[in-house]
């Protein structure tokens, strides 16, 4: 969730950081250390989900809803999720067609849609649900166990079920107005300021397997002999090395440039400053990384489309490295 005033009160690492000394590089290595094992639905599930769908409700829920919220999410009791994206409507959030309606004595909303893609959405307990209002663009969370007309059916993707990627259906749920996430008819402030976080959690991890993957091709390049030599001979091989290594440090030195920066900026001027360059940044990452996914494999040969032995986490990451392009 990155530093701030949520963490106040809590026990981090065993006391080896202070709540108020926790910042964005903490945070850093927190999620490329969760990416080191290389298994990217287990990485989606584990905690991907709150991770994009907890901010709007910290920084734009009411106290009230906030405290019980975000108490249940840091105990691990609860999980939430975004749920945006719709079948017709991805990128383009304003042409959500999920809508709320408020009751006639103004107390609850009524919602009725879909929402597809939806990560951790199978088993989430709480929804932040993008939905058009009266008023235009507004975020509601949505319990789950609160609410009668919630329905979630499982999608299958080339990763991992473990990801819990997931269709849902609003059906005449609902939702006290109290669960109204920022102002009513500005919920793309809501989501927009999220977006930058979620980039850069993305970035991060993105750099993190980009440098496992070098690692394993040193590894490799290293053990493997072709003609009587071992692959490090092959001028070819260290060629395909070089622009690997060029091309991931470079993201990652990047990352950390905007890292230092988010440290010394306020929530709201991240919104402003950062948006861009995250957004470039995450751009470049995932090209990089789909470029370095080509040459581990050709690298490795035959293991490299090979699911299991030696080359099996080059397979993997070949197989789901376009995921990082498309999703946030």
């Amino acid at each position: 969730m990155g530093p701030g005033k949520h963490l106040k009160g809590l026990t981090l690492w065993n006391g080896l950081v202070k709540p108020e000394e926790f910042d964005y590089f903490h945070e850093l290595i927190i999620n490329q250390e969760f990416s080191r094992p290389g298994m990217r639905g287990f990485q989606d599930g584990f905690l991907a989900g709150t991770t994009i769908g907890l901010p709007p409700v910290l920084n734009f829920g009411r106290p009230e809803l906030k405290q019980k919220v975000v108490a249940e999410a840091f105990s691990g009791k609860k999980i939430l999720c975004l749920a945006i994206s719709e079948a017709f409507a991805g990128s383009d959030v304003a042409g959500l067609k999920t809508f709320a309606k408020k009751t006639d004595d103004g107390k609850h909303w009524i919602i009725n849609g879909t929402k597809k893609w939806i990560t951790n959405g199978t088993f989430a307990d709480y929804f932040t649900v993008g939905c058009r209002t009266d008023k235009g663009f507004t975020v509601i969370l949505v319990d789950r166990h609160a609410s009668e007309g919630v329905e979630t059916k499982q999608i299958k993707t080339s990763y991992s079920t473990a990801a819990g990627t997931a269709f849902v259906t609003f059906e005449e749920v609902k939702v006290p107005v109290e669960n109204t996430l920022g102002e009513e008819g500005k919920g793309i402030f809501v989501i927009l300021s999220n977006f930058n976080h979620e980039r850069f959690v993305m970035c991060v991890a993105s750099a993190a397997t980009q440098r496992a993957i070098v690692e394993e091709c040193l590894k490799w390049i290293h053990q493997r002999k072709a003609f009587g030599k071992p692959l490090t001979s092959q001028a070819v091989i260290r060629n395909k090395m070089a622009s690997m290594i060029a091309r991931t440090e470079s993201v990652q030195a990047w990352l950390e440039n905007i890292t230092y920066q988010m440290n010394n900026m306020s929530y709201k001027e991240q919104a402003d400053k950062l948006a861009g360059p995250i957004g470039l940044l995450k751009a470049y990452a995932t090209k990089c990384a789909q470029e370095t996914a080509t040459d581990a494999v050709q690298i490795f040969g035959g293991r490299g489309i090979t699911a299991t032995g030696m080359g099996a986490r080059i397979e993997h990451y070949h197989r789901t490295v376009p995921f990082d392009a498309i999703l946030g």
